[in-house]
């Protein structure tokens, strides 16, 4: 059996980010009509470790069936090596004989099509026009981020936060702030892709009509927004059964009393087909809650082995 083995400076090159949020428009939108399977994550935590083993699978029914698998070890410390924190490879499978086509860098695939989805819920639901940029963390997704958030706005000016003071230079060309609240002070977009346990972000630092794509977290008990930020805030998800599952950000407030599962207005691809409400004025607050799904993994890297298959891109092997 032959498969296509595609690596991370290829798998870079075949998934532009502009083409990246067009496919991911396209798998929420499928997911919100049923037409994809995305059961939630598989998560391992040894006792003892900082690391964990996450395995998070989808499937896509009809003519072009397929399986896919993303496998990633998430290793926080991770940054003083100089590698990145995620580390791995999706699988793609065919649907009806179950062979494996391809392996793909899974660092590359999530972080440009986290950063992609964050862009689809900023066409969705910022305010169109808004040039003012907020970013709280400057690792991988920081700048994958800066990439999409340029894509689909006008953006004038960025404003970078980060625990490591110099570091907002690894992001691009940017302002580097000295804290969250300067960061977050005076811009119609905040992206917040932290390591942070506990909330970075309060209510009170935030103007009216700032949309919020938090990315950071993606476990129960970790957050980057704070209870009264949320409560005040018209809230969108990837998928709801993963948000009541495992999103910090919002299990902390429920905890706390202070929401409900009819909080979320919606799904992005709920808005994507015209089935859930969007922003209701210029100066609502609205956050976008990240997971990230396996259907995003699918979408992306059916993208990519169409490219690889059509350019050479990779190294074919026998397995």
């Amino acid at each position: 059996m032959s498969v296509r083995v595609i690596g991370e400076e290829d798998t870079v090159r075949l998934l532009p980010m502009a083409e990246c949020i067009a496919a991911m428009e396209e798998v929420l939108a499928s997911l919100a009509r049923d037409e994809l399977y995305n059961p939630l994550r598989s998560v391992i935590r040894p006792p003892d470790t900082t690391t964990l083993l996450g395995l998070m699978p989808a499937h896509r029914t009809g003519p072009n069936a397929v399986y896919s698998l993303k496998t990633i070890c998430i290793a926080a410390g991770n940054r003083a090596r100089g590698l990145d924190s995620h580390q791995g490879f999706v699988a793609l499978f065919d649907g009806e004989t179950g062979q494996l086509r391809t392996l793909v860098n899974a660092s590359a695939i999530t972080a440009i099509r986290t950063a992609a989805v964050s862009a689809v819920a900023t066409k969705l639901l910022a305010r169109p026009g808004s040039t003012t940029l907020g970013i709280l963390g400057a690792g991988t997704q920081g700048r994958s981020h800066l990439e999409a958030m340029r894509a689909v706005l006008p953006i004038e000016r960025v404003k970078v936060w980060s625990r490591t003071p110099g570091s907002a230079s690894e992001v691009g060309d940017v302002e580097e702030v000295a804290t969250p609240e300067e960061a977050a002070r005076d811009v119609d977009v905040l992206v917040t892709a932290t390591s942070a346990s506990e909330p970075i972000v309060r209510r009170e630092w935030l103007p009216d009509g700032v949309h919020i794509n938090a990315v950071g977290s993606s476990i129960p008990t970790t957050r980057e927004l704070d209870t009264a930020t949320i409560v005040d805030a018209a809230l969108y998800v990837d998928r709801r059964e993963s948000t009541l599952n495992e999103a910090g950000d919002y299990l902390f407030p429920a905890a706390e009393g202070a929401i409900g599962p009819d909080h979320i207005r919606g799904e992005l691809g709920e808005l994507l087909i015209g089935s859930a409400e969007g922003r209701s004025s210029d100066s609502e607050l609205t956050v976008f809650k990240s997971l990230g799904l396996a259907v995003e993994d699918l979408g992306a890297v059916e993208l990519v082995l169409r490219r690889a298959e059509a350019e050479g891109g990779g190294v074919e092997v026998d397995l």
